[in-house]
């Protein structure tokens, strides 16, 4: 089974690492942070010297790519480049790499960790059909695999379901503080939020009808949920604030580009 080397092992990293090891690939790690796993190495210069990776999963942060990146580019040529650091675009990291490099850029989320995440990648130039397959895997993993063409989207892909997560649990903590200004004590207003997003994340995995056919199905004509939705559907509620939200976070994901 094909080599991998993971470089950067932080929570993403973790999680895909721990994916992969499930899967029974073997996977090395360059990481000279202090919650390295334990068969980690901390700096480049002490891989194997016979190592011929596969692939080589970039989990650094992206404000570290410039100093991390030219330590890997001997195996330009021979690996593929599959790079979670967000904002940081395919041509950036060629520059780093050498123009020979085949790279892949991708965007999780954090639902990796219990291996229900969702990536999107978009491959750059010279990656080949063989190093695609080998990403998917890698990638599927840890959950759904989508790819686009165009990198472009990656920045929209980023601020919507790379950041999303937190998008998810600002609202289950927003519901709990709700709860307790209602008068529920604060252990039963956090079971009821966090069920209940779980729940009807659930069930939005589930059901064949989308998300506004699910909310109607909750909303009864006049009762408490139209009541709720009248606030949260109004001109600045829920919606123009989210677009508001996807919007800024794209524009960052600009920005890291450099």
């Amino acid at each position: 089974m094909d080599a991998i080397l993971l470089v950067g092992c932080g929570k993403m990293g973790s999680a895909m690492r721990a994916g992969w090891l499930e899967a029974g690939r073997p996977v090395a790690v360059v990481e000279p942070g202090p919650h390295a796993p334990a068969d980690a190495v901390r700096s480049p210069d002490s891989l194997p010297v016979d190592l011929h990776p596969a692939a080589i999963v970039l989990a650094v942060k992206p404000q570290d790519a410039a100093g991390v990146l030219p330590a890997y580019a001997r195996f330009a040529g021979s690996a593929v480049f599959l790079s979670i650091m967000a904002g940081r675009t395919i041509a950036g990291m060629r520059a780093l790499l050498g123009e020979g490099a085949a790279v892949v850029r991708a965007m999780p989320n954090t639902p990796a960790a219990v291996r229900q995440g969702i990536t999107v990648a978009c491959p750059g130039p010279g990656v080949t059909a063989a190093q695609r397959d080998l990403c998917t895997a890698l990638l599927g993993a840890i959950g759904e695999v989508a790819w686009v063409e165009d990198e472009a989207l990656m920045d929209a892909v980023t601020a919507v379901s790379g950041s999303g997560p937190a998008y998810v649990f600002l609202l289950a903590e927003a519901m709990e503080a709700a709860g307790i200004a209602a008068g529920l004590p604060p252990a039963l207003a956090c079971r009821l939020a966090r069920r209940t997003v779980a729940g009807s994340g659930a069930l939005l995995a589930a059901s064949a009808e989308d998300a506004a056919q699910l909310r109607r199905n909750v909303t009864s004509p006049g009762g408490t949920t139209a009541a709720a939705l009248a606030v949260l559907m109004a001109e600045d509620g829920v919606p123009a604030l989210m677009r508001r939200a996807v919007a800024e976070a794209a524009r960052r994901s600009r920005e890291l580009a450099g």
